[in-house]
């Protein structure tokens, strides 16, 4: 009986060593795991900032989709049409910055160097405001175009040029296609 102890008590004390052995491991672990779990902080104020902006370029696409469904619904041939529009990138405006670059050192071989950027704020009148150096414009990604008079080629090929003319899209990312009726053909 004693014997039936003693490899009883050597079963349940392996997983204790191995656990001994390895006990660092398993905390640097135990801790890994609980900082992945950590809730991250959110800024509401740069969340708030970054949705606004989303919001305006939503916006805006979706008031230029509106403006060429009128425009392109002008077309002889056109009848009822459709627009989407997809963005590769938005509009951005590009800020007046005043850049200083220190070195020490050599100019030749600078053995350390470091640049700062403050943005130009010009004020004036009580109002202080950024100066825009440039403003891009969005580029667009592709263009659907669903409109009843899609069938026609030469309603296509004017539907595809006038759309390639507003957005600045090549011809092979515009798609212009027949309005379903939902009559059975």
């Amino acid at each position: 009986m004693g014997e039936h102890r003693e490899r009883e008590k050597r079963k349940w004390l392996k997983p204790l060593e191995i656990l001994g052995r390895y006990k660092y491991v398993l905390v640097v672990v135990a801790l890994g795991a609980l900082l992945l779990a950590w809730p991250q902080g959110t800024d509401k104020e740069n969340n708030s900032a970054v949705s606004e902006e989303t919001a305006d370029a939503v916006g805006e696409l979706a008031e230029l989709e509106t403006a060429m469904e009128e425009i392109l619904g002008k077309i002889s041939g056109v009848g009822k049409v459709d627009v989407m529009l997809t963005l590769q990138s938005g509009s951005e405006k590009v800020l007046a910055a005043d850049t200083s670059l220190q070195y020490s050192g050599s100019v030749q071989a600078p053995d350390d160097y470091s640049r700062t950027s403050e943005t130009v704020v010009v004020s004036g009148g009580g109002e202080g405001g950024v100066v825009v150096t440039q403003e891009r414009y969005p580029q667009y990604r592709g263009a659907l175009v669903v409109c009843e008079g899609g069938g026609s080629d030469s309603v296509r090929l004017q539907v595809t040029e006038a759309v390639a003319a507003l957005t600045g899209l090549g011809t092979d990312r515009i798609a212009v296609v027949r309005w379903h009726s939902g009559e059975a053909n």
